[in-house]
């Protein structure tokens, strides 16, 4: 049986759900690098950053937080990363303001050149003609309907698709694990 993947993302319909900030550090300072979260590449945190309510509402067990889209994610979607995915993500305790509850950054530590272009409804790159970004000449400017070569893939479990960092995508047995944990607030595109 052929693996699936699928994006994780937030349902943004879920009425009266809170919005979080990037992450700040103690002092209430947003952190200098907000994209090191969504890189694809395993991290090193010394302090224990918070995450600011940017919009008060209903909690949710995954949000993605402030302009960097940084993963947060509540103790019971952690376990099953934790349980999981243990090789593939990070998880650094975070201080939500106003929350007792514990919530976690969530951080993808692999990066996979894996996106089919062939199959995806459009691609556009970057080119090394943009003076505002020819740092990312090859990289992808968009990407619709995202699918990916699952033979490049490997053992991943969770992971970031190079050139495309915006999506975290997940295999199928994680999916229906966060599904049968209720998850609140995810929803999964299959990719």
């Amino acid at each position: 049986m052929e693996r699936r993947f699928f994006d994780l993302g937030v349902d943004v319909y879920v009425k009266g759900r809170w919005y979080l900030s990037d992450p700040a550090n103690s002092a209430g300072n947003e952190v200098d690098d907000i994209w090191r979260f969504t890189e694809g590449r395993p991290i090193e945190l010394r302090d224990r950053l918070r995450i600011p309510i940017f919009r008060p509402g209903e909690p949710l067990d995954i949000e993605f937080a402030g302009a960097g889209g940084t993963p947060i994610v509540s103790e019971r979607v952690a376990s099953v990363f934790r349980e999981l995915a243990p090789d593939d993500v990070q998880l650094f305790p975070v201080d939500v303001d106003g929350e007792s509850k514990n919530y976690f950054l969530l951080n993808a530590t692999r990066s996979i050149r894996c996106i089919d272009d062939a199959a995806c409804r459009e691609v556009q790159f970057f080119t090394a003609d943009e003076e505002l970004h020819a740092h990312r000449a090859g990289e992808y400017r968009s990407v619709i309907g995202l699918r990916i070569d699952k033979s490049k893939v490997g053992g991943a479990r969770v992971f970031r698709p190079w050139g495309w960092n915006v999506v975290l995508i997940v295999d199928e047995e994680i999916k229906d694990a966060l599904e049968a944990n209720g998850i609140f607030g995810g929803k999964f595109e299959e990719v």
